[in-house]
């Protein structure tokens, strides 16, 4: 089973063999890059906040809007999205469908819920936690509420090649053939890293950033995926001479140096065995760096991240004093190699966590072509990125993602900003088991026919369009292919389980007959 894992916007890329570098042209920021500042943290270590940076380098922006974080469920929302006859309507914008429009009402219903502005949300208060570490007036912490994207912004601009299976229907909520529901942060740094260069000038304090977002993606359905979900990403840059920047850069690698001693010393012991650069592994940008700016990039970089995980990791302890001893074991943390397009050379690093070594985020150095892309070329720099849900449900012992969406006051009065504290379940319902078994229409073996081969993202979307958050977990249980006409069967079993009440079998056997309507009519198939 996979994780949804912190770092899943670079694994999303890079195991696809993508590039998730970033977005929009020059000088053009779309309606959605609003740059929206975020408030204070209560877990902030700096007398001036990310927030107060981020508002101060918006001031006098057209496209800069202050958010204020709320108390309540309601109050941080924006206007929802909605289908029309023949269109999706958002805000003042208005998206025709065609025959790509494969985003059902019940995805777009997430948009807006914003719940990381939720001040006593766990993903709020994991969020405030990571900003805390990277606060202002270095770096700026923004949002962006919007999350549909144009395909140039979630694919084109990033490298991902035509033939992407990142770009297929059966992984990508599409508004239209031209607009996509954005699968990852990544559809913004492009614009984010244009605004650091003008900051240089209107704000030269800050050097990096920190986004939060929501994405979207057909998944599977088990307690550790959900299809919205949030991911932070961030970076932190230098500036280089423009002249002849490889001459000087032991200059340069020198000021970076600096910075990275200003970072405080841990004693957390860390793995990191292998060599910052590898010819074949993790190879350098020679073409644009010197092997000691690297290195000096990839020491402040491991030096920033080593102090995130032990701040969360430190703080998921204090907020557990009950946990076993073995799990209090001294802290161990590691780097691994890794390979993502959009940087070179790249990690992922793990912690040691209850018997486990759990990925926490990937990074890297970024790829100069992708800041060339977006008018600094003469910067160099780091980015990270982190999926928020995987945080928070090791913060706060949170065992199944569709929590998170829960406005039942048991889950959310639990939590407070600025603490961490142990989720208690509130009760724990019976599961209701439902098999479907069906024969697979031949254009769904054979592609031909006229009809989309049959993908297990459509048994998913099928159950969440019928059952919602009702539907638990669903497993491909058997797979059969008869031996004379090779026709193939598949069976699913589905776990019906309400967080909130008791399912009846009488309700659940009405939804399953439902989802057995749905796989007849949109996916052809014939039930057994």
């Amino acid at each position: 089973m996979r994780l949804l894992a912190a770092g899943r916007m670079l694994r999303f890329a890079s195991k696809q063999g993508c590039s998730a570098a970033r977005t929009v042209g020059y000088y053009y920021l779309p309606p959605q890059s609003r740059f929206v500042p975020l408030v204070a943290s209560r877990f902030s270590s700096s007398s001036t906040t990310g927030g107060e940076a981020a508002a101060a380098a918006t001031s006098g922006s057209a496209s800069g809007e202050a958010v204020a974080e709320s108390s309540s469920q309601s109050d941080h929302r924006i206007s929802p999205v909605k289908i029309r006859k023949g269109r999706i309507q958002d805000g003042d914008r208005t998206h025709p469908v065609d025959e790509w429009t494969n985003t059902p009402s019940n995805i777009l219903s997430h948009i807006g819920r914003r719940l990381y502005l939720n001040k006593n949300h766990p993903l709020a208060i994991t969020r405030q936690l990571i900003e805390s570490q990277f606060a202002g007036p270095e770096f700026g912490n923004y949002s962006e509420p919007n999350p549909i994207v144009s395909t140039a912004q979630n694919f084109d601009i990033l490298g991902f090649p035509a033939d992407h299976p990142g770009r297929s229907r059966t992984d990508t909520y599409y508004v239209n053939e031209s607009t996509v529901l954005r699968t990852h942060t990544s559809a913004h740094q492009h614009s984010y890293f244009q605004r650091l260069g003008l900051n240089e000038k209107i704000r030269p304090e800050e050097k990096g950033y920190t986004v939060i977002a929501d994405v979207y993606r057909r998944d599977a359905i088990d307690r550790s995926h959900y299809p919205v979900f949030h991911q932070m990403e961030a970076a932190r840059l230098w500036q280089r001479p423009q002249k002849d920047p490889l001459k000087y850069s032991s200059q340069t690698a020198a000021a970076i140096m600096k910075d990275a001693d200003n970072i405080p010393p841990h004693d957390v012991k860390v793995e990191d065995p292998n060599p910052t650069i590898h010819p074949q592994r993790n190879p350098l940008q020679a073409e644009h760096l010197s092997v000691e700016e690297t290195e000096a990039i990839a020491t402040h970089l491991k030096r920033s991240l080593e102090r995130l995980v032990i701040k969360i990791f430190s703080a998921a302890r204090e907020g557990a004093p009950e946990l076993a001893h073995a799990d209090q074991e001294p802290l161990k943390v590691r780097w691994v190699e890794a390979y993502f397009p959009f940087t070179s050379p790249s990690w992922e690093l793990e912690v040691f966590w209850q018997g486990d070594w759990l990925e926490v985020l990937g990074c890297g150095v970024v790829k100069q072509e992708l800041l060339i892309s977006s008018d600094v070329p003469h910067h160099v720099g780091w980015a990270f990125g982190l999926g928020l849900e995987r945080i928070a449900m090791l913060l706060f012992n949170i065992p199944d993602i569709r929590l998170f969406w829960s406005e039942d006051p048991r889950f959310l009065s639990q939590f407070q900003e600025g603490k961490i504290t142990r989720f208690v379940p509130f009760s724990k319902h019976p599961a209701c088991y439902k098999d479907v078994a069906f024969w697979l229409p031949p254009s769904a073996a054979t592609a031909a026919g006229g009809r989309t081969p049959f993908h297990e993202n459509d048994m998913m979307e099928i159950v969440r369009d019928v059952a919602g958050n009702l539907a638990e977990d669903v497993q491909l249980v058997d797979e059969f292919a008869h031996p004379k006409t090779g026709r193939k069967s598949l069976c699913y079993r589905v776990n019906y389980r309400s967080l909130e009440r008791t399912m009846t079998n009488k309700e659940t056997n009405r939804l399953h007959e439902r989802v057995k309507q749905e796989l007849m009519e949109r996916a052809g198939v014939e039930i057994r």
